[in-house]
């Protein structure tokens, strides 16, 4: 193993066992009022001024995974996916319709649910529609999620012929019995065999997404799937902690409680998977994504292009994100959009012509700044306060004296390191990340109701 420090077992009890958000937006998305997609989407989208992401939700699976925490919605209704499909056309019209003519597009990414639900036709009519609206140049980053027991070879060919070059996976964990308990069976095998057609078909990077903290883990037995993902060699590597909120995700509620890993348990499975990344010669970025020395994420990280929004890490710096479909969430500088959640609602508003949006967020002066700040912290592990307060404008040591004096206390407990105007998360601290950025989040002070934030660890 590495030498890589552990988390105190202090800590753990001080910081690590309390709920705080992911960061994938600032303010967290449970926060956003009700908004009118008349007054406030069109007018967001009016107002890009950036070359633009795509994104697109596909709620569908064939069936639950009891562990999710994804919008989702398991059908075998064909009717209904070709009401999806077509309400999707409506909205791309409504949005191209506002944005302004020629975006420059400079990445495409598919998630759900299960992308790779829909058939190749559907799926080429998906992306087609996609294409028209907001055309962009062959050769830009697309990626997908793909599920590997309902992905065939079809599927694949017709994505990469379609210029998809990125595939991400989820896996969890190659253990039968936790597979079993999650009601998720994907043997090696086949995980390994969707990996290698992919490539042979010219894809240039895989994703796989691994979770700790769900029943019946053990490191030893992590180890195993640690193993297997070793031969697979995935380019990159997303390592989640299991969210337990049955009061929220009902199918949670299957699981008896002396499966699930104690807090202790669940850092055990977190620190021996680091430290096994690391030994693998994966680069450990940011909160929980790993990535080859060779991999864009990995430069990103070195030239300070490194972005975080609701896909986790990502290398499109300098853009905004246009996102469809149920649920999905656009980002437009520090502006956030969110559609209806449920598929039949955002398809009814669509087809009477209307947007679809439920909620939102109009970021104020105050917003921006924070944001900023967390998202430096997420993405570089740092932040020259200097530097940051010349480019804002702002006299740091006295707009944030609070949390400055909050943060000599994770200095104490050796989560941070202050070296003249640079605040450096420490290798202990990047463990509890979500902690150290959370000293300078407005909204956790102020009194509200059920946040429903997972553990930090």
């Amino acid at each position: 193993m590495s030498s890589r420090p552990r988390l105190r077992a202090d800590l753990l009890t001080r910081y690590g066992t309390k709920p705080i958000p992911r960061y994938t937006s600032y303010p967290s998305a449970n926060l956003w009022p009700a908004k009118d997609a008349e007054g406030f989407a069109h007018a967001v989208y009016a107002s890009i001024q950036r070359p633009v992401s795509l994104y697109l939700h596909v709620p569908f699976c064939h069936k639950l995974c009891y562990y999710c925490g994804c919008n989702m919605l398991v059908t075998r209704n064909e009717q209904l996916v070709e009401r999806y499909l077509d309400a999707l056309d409506k909205e791309l019209d409504l949005v191209a319709a506002q944005a302004p003519k020629n975006l420059e597009v400079v990445q495409i990414h598919l998630g759900g649910g299960t992308p790779t639900f829909l058939t190749p036709a559907q799926l080429e009519r998906a992306i087609g529609s996609m294409k028209r609206h907001f055309p962009w140049k062959d050769g830009i980053e697309m990626s997908i999620e793909v599920h590997p027991p309902v992905t065939t070879e079809a599927q694949l060919e017709t994505l990469a012929r379609l210029g998809f070059n990125r595939i991400s996976m989820g896996v969890q964990d190659f253990d039968p019995e936790v597979q079993q308990i999650i009601n998720r069976i994907q043997p090696f095998e086949q995980t390994k065999w969707l990996v290698d057609t992919a490539r042979k078909l010219g894809f240039i990077s895989v994703n796989m997404d691994l979770m700790y903290g769900l029943p019946k883990q053990s490191v030893e037995r992590f180890q195993k799937t640690l193993d297997q993902v070793k031969e697979i060699s995935p380019d990159r590597i997303a390592l989640f902690g299991y969210a337990h909120m049955p009061a929220i995700k009902k199918a949670q509620g299957v699981f008896k409680l002396e499966d699930i890993p104690t807090s202790e348990g669940r850092l055990a499975l977190m620190e021996s998977a680091i430290e096994r990344l690391l030994e693998m010669g994966y680069a450990y970025i940011g909160l929980d994504h790993f990535a080859k020395d060779e991999d864009e994420l990995t430069r990103a990280r070195a030239d300070g292009t490194l972005r975080r929004n609701f896909m986790g890490y990502t290398t499109c710096k300098d853009s905004d994100m246009l996102a469809f479909g149920p649920s999905s969430i656009a980002e437009i500088d520090g502006t956030f959009v969110q559609n209806a959640h449920e598929v039949r609602e955002w398809a009814k508003s669509l087809e009477e012509g209307r947007l679809a949006v439920k909620r939102g967020w109009q970021p104020t002066q105050d917003d921006h700044l924070r944001r900023k700040l967390i998202m430096e912290l997420f993405c570089q592990l740092e932040v020259d306060t200097a530097s940051f307060a010349k480019r804002e404008a702002i006299d740091f040591e006295r707009y944030f004296q609070a949390e400055l004096a909050e943060l000599e206390a994770l200095e104490k407990d050796g989560l941070v390191e202050r070296q003249g105007a640079r605040v450096k998360v420490t290798p202990q601290g990047q463990l509890l990340l979500r902690n150290v950025a959370a000293v300078f989040d407005a909204y956790l002070k102020k009194p509200a109701g059920p946040r429903h934030h997972s553990k930090a660890v």
